[in-house]
């Protein structure tokens, strides 16, 4: 007996660590951002860039002021919000915006909540939100109308500038839209890191088989949108190589901290997701959705999570 160690569980360990699943997430983010720098030029590497520096001084300097244990910014937690919340913008942005983003992701969203694990919302989601808002008040009085449904495209290989409508936009207008391979490729306006599906389903693919997320959400979240778009009568292809859907259903609605850990949970925040989504884009004043859809979801999940725990053993 006096060989036997006690300790709190769990008992068995696979070996993930955070960094390491960060870097998962990394990588399989980087076909998107290969993508990102063909279809919008070296102007995408710019603002990743400093996105990812300013998310990751915020979280240096933020949990120094707040006393806390400054290492963390070593995990890579902090370069994946930025990455990501790159992104989730257009390449034209300004910087300042980015820079001022990732400080809402960060400082309002991660640490005022008390670091990684803690966050009610997803800060990426938030600070998206902030970059949006920032961009509406700032760029379209000065002269960026499309600012306004987020439909800039810029610094396309062998062109100075390209500005129209994203597909949906399109769509809901009732105009021409590029053929489902452009969609596929990527070759339309959008955010940097939602054009290309092909790269997202490749670092979706990734993600799952190095089991860094279950498909459960993303499958119920995305199956659930084409379903209901495809009852109202228009093309399911179309909702699901346009926009934030995959990006979302894939990188951000799947984060650990802001959606439900057991199946049941998952099932109904990924259709949850998707019914919100299908709304909006059919009846909403968004095109998209998928913003406002997950921020729903986040404030939910504990409640999805308290209604859908395993009851104990012999209860």
């Amino acid at each position: 007996m006096r060989n036997l160690t006690q300790a709190p569980s769990p008992h068995i360990h696979d070996g993930s660590t955070v960094n390491r699943i960060m870097l998962d997430v990394i990588i399989a983010l980087t076909p998107a951002l290969v993508a990102a720098v063909i279809f919008f030029g070296p102007l995408a590497l710019l603002l990743v860039a400093v996105t990812i520096f300013a998310a990751v001084f915020f979280e240096w300097i933020s949990r120094r002021m707040m006393k806390r244990d400054a290492s963390s910014v070593f995990d890579l937690t902090a370069v994946v919000t930025g990455l990501i919340l790159a992104l989730g913008i257009p390449a034209n942005v300004p910087l300042w915006i980015g820079a001022s983003s990732a400080f809402a992701a960060i400082v309002i969203a991660k640490q005022f909540f008390g670091g990684v694990g803690r966050n009610l919302l997803n800060p990426a989601l938030i600070g998206h939100i902030v970059a949006m808002r920032l961009a509406r008040r700032f760029m379209y009085p000065l002269g960026y109308p499309v600012a306004m449904n987020w439909t800039e495209s810029l610094n396309y290989w062998g062109a100075d500038a390209v500005t129209m409508a994203t597909p949906l936009q399109l769509l809901a207008d009732g105009a021409a839209l590029p053929s489902l391979w452009e969609l596929f490729l990527g070759i339309h306006p959008g955010t940097m890191g939602e054009t290309s599906v092909l790269a997202l389903f490749l670092g979706g693919a990734y993600l799952i088989w190095r089991r860094v997320i279950s498909p459960v959400i993303p499958l119920t979240y995305i199956g659930t949108t084409l379903l209901v778009v495809a009852l109202a009568g228009q093309n399911p292809l179309i909702h699901l190589l346009s926009g934030g859907l995959v990006f979302v259903a894939i990188f951000m609605a799947t984060d650990y901290t802001t959606s439900p850990i057991n199946f049941e949970g998952r099932i109904i925040f990924g259709i949850g997701c998707g019914l919100i989504t299908a709304w909006l884009r059919l009846f909403g004043s968004s095109t998209d959705g998928v913003t406002t859809a997950l921020l729903v979801m986040n404030l939910l999940a504990p409640f999805i999570e308290k209604l859908t725990l395993p009851k104990a053993f012999g209860q």
